[in-house]
């Protein structure tokens, strides 16, 4: 676009200077005709000629019986007098005519930065006094520049336009893919098309993406298989502790090992990650939400009182629906758990849809905000030592969120309790 309005500018004032050069020598040879026509009329006629003549409004032209131009004025510039086809004679002199045209007396100068003037006394009697005014420079004069200007300038934006488009997409489709695989390890590939950089990165990328996949698939067929060689030994324990006589001992083994066995089938359950492989389909959050608080006050009746929904009666999203069910119901569980309360507010904010789970609990520190997301975690000393589990109900929780491209987040209110701060792409 710089480009663009320079050349304009330069054949703008290409144009002025084209334009001046040309009404100045109309001018002079305007002047000289006059001069010719004049010498050779009689002195009682010059007067009516200059009055009939057709001057342009940059000549004026007097007979007078003295010279009008002072003699003490600068002489006229190279640049003005090359215009006007002076700079052939001598400064303050006009080119010579022939001789029984000349004049037997010339004064001329500079009037003004714009404007000259010069008198020619006639052989007989009387003075031709001329004063030229030249021409202001008028680049953007023209009824067409301003339509040629806009076209000229509507074309190179779209054809600026046009090639920004054509080599961000790629860079774009790029970004979009990475999204996606951050979202879902199994997105289709990137197409190796366009430039030959992009098509090296969009490959590059792919074959980065089949490693993440491969590596994912490796350490879950690695963990379903030490999840199966461990169950056989653990169904043997299990089946040896029914011959224990002392009833205690035999009931704290088959607990150890239903709370083995329930390690393992969770440890399996996040390494498969099965949200990943859920389709996304339009779901009511709303109407999940209070699925999950209906069905958490129907395992928890003692805390009925304490659940709560406060949001629209329907707000539609695209989601994957039995694993945004999970995340929501490891969440109100841990709320009910260790807050004894589920306050849960749905609101869309922006772009965004924001869930607000809040409970009365003692909080956690906020130093282990980030620590409690990390699987196998437990702060206990923080929340209530009685209750228990594999550590990994928010670590999945924030897997799924992150999955469907949103976030979740820890607050400690100052009312007391904790904030759970959920939020979606709307």
């Amino acid at each position: 676009m710089a480009v663009q309005a320079l050349g304009l500018t330069i054949h703008a004032f290409d144009r002025v200077e084209l334009q001046r050069a040309s009404e100045a020598r109309e001018n002079a040879v305007r002047s000289f005709n006059l001069w010719r026509a004049l010498i050779i009329s009689p002195p009682e006629r010059r007067a009516t000629i200059i009055a009939e003549a057709d001057l342009p409004s940059t000549l004026i032209a007097s007979y007078d019986a003295q010279a009008t131009t002072p003699r003490n004025l600068r002489p006229i510039p190279i640049e003005m007098a090359r215009h006007f086809r002076l700079d052939t004679a001598a400064p303050g002199t006009l080119p010579a005519p022939p001789r029984r045209y000349r004049a037997t007396e010339i004064h001329s100068g500079q009037l003004g930065p714009h404007s000259f003037a010069v008198s020619m006394r006639f052989p007989d009697q009387g003075w031709l006094n001329l004063t030229f005014r030249h021409p202001h420079p008028r680049p953007w004069h023209s009824d067409t520049f301003l339509i040629a200007f806009i076209a000229m300038s509507v074309t190179a934006a779209l054809l600026v336009w046009w090639g920004v488009r054509r080599l961000t997409r790629p860079v774009a489709d790029l970004a979009a893919a990475a999204e996606r695989l951050g979202r879902d390890v199994n997105a289709p590939a990137l197409p190796e098309t366009g430039p030959e950089e992009i098509a090296t990165a969009a490959a590059a990328f792919n074959t980065m993406a089949a490693n993440i996949r491969r590596f994912v698939a490796d350490r879950t067929q690695m963990l379903a298989a030490i999840s199966h060689d461990l169950r056989t030994p653990i169904t043997r324990l299990r089946l040896r502790a029914e011959f224990l006589d002392d009833d205690e001992q035999r009931a704290k083994m088959l607990a150890d090992l239903a709370e083995m066995e329930a390690m393992i089938a969770s440890t399996l359950a996040f390494a498969r990650d099965d949200a990943a492989n859920e389709p996304a389909s339009s779901v009511d959050l709303a109407s999940l939400a209070r699925t999950v608080l209906d069905e958490a006050a129907d395992a928890s009746p003692e805390h009925a009182e304490e659940i709560a929904f406060e949001g629209p009666e329907h707000l539609v999203l695209r989601v994957r629906p039995m694993a945004l069910k999970r995340a929501l119901s490891n969440l109100v569980g841990n709320a009910l758990k260790y807050g004894d309360a589920a306050r849960l507010t749905l609101d869309r904010r922006g772009e965004s849809v924001v869930m607000l789970l809040d409970d009365t609990g003692p909080g956690i520190p906020e130093a282990a905000h980030e620590k409690v997301f990390q699987p196998f975690q437990r702060i206990e000393g923080s929340r209530n030592r009685e209750t228990g589990g594999t550590g990994l109900g928010l670590t999945i929780a924030r897997s799924i969120l992150r999955a469907h491209g949103g976030e979740v987040t820890l607050h400690n209110r100052e009312e007391g309790g904790l904030r759970v701060a959920i939020r979606l792409p709307g």
